[in-house]
């Protein structure tokens, strides 16, 4: 199915980014830091990525991508450090307001 690592990433941020939301959690108010965040852990695991994925240290099964690449690499990789790296920020963010709260 061409649509299956982009159901997994939806499946992975739907629920984080429903609940980013919550003024509680801290990632409203705080867009310029997650995004200096999130840009810096992009670009290192990108490049990191691209380099591995042209040495052919890794590829990817075109059963399960759309097919469509930039720098050789499907556009769902690319979503997928965009994900993690909101889903961490979220995790860590939704820990400290809980620890806060005990």
């Amino acid at each position: 199915m061409k649509y299956e690592y982009l159901i997994v990433l939806a499946a992975i941020v739907i629920f984080p980014a429903i609940l980013s939301r919550d003024p509680k959690i801290g990632i409203r108010g705080n867009g310029v830091a997650l995004l200096k965040a999130m840009g810096t852990t992009c670009a290192v695991f990108w490049v990191w990525d691209i380099i591995a994925t042209a040495r052919g240290h890794w590829s990817f099964n075109p059963s399960y991508v759309l097919g469509l690449t930039i720098a050789g690499m499907p556009i769902e990789e690319w979503l997928f450090f965009v994900v993690v790296s909101f889903v961490s920020v979220f995790t860590w963010e939704s820990t400290k307001y809980f620890m806060r709260r005990r």
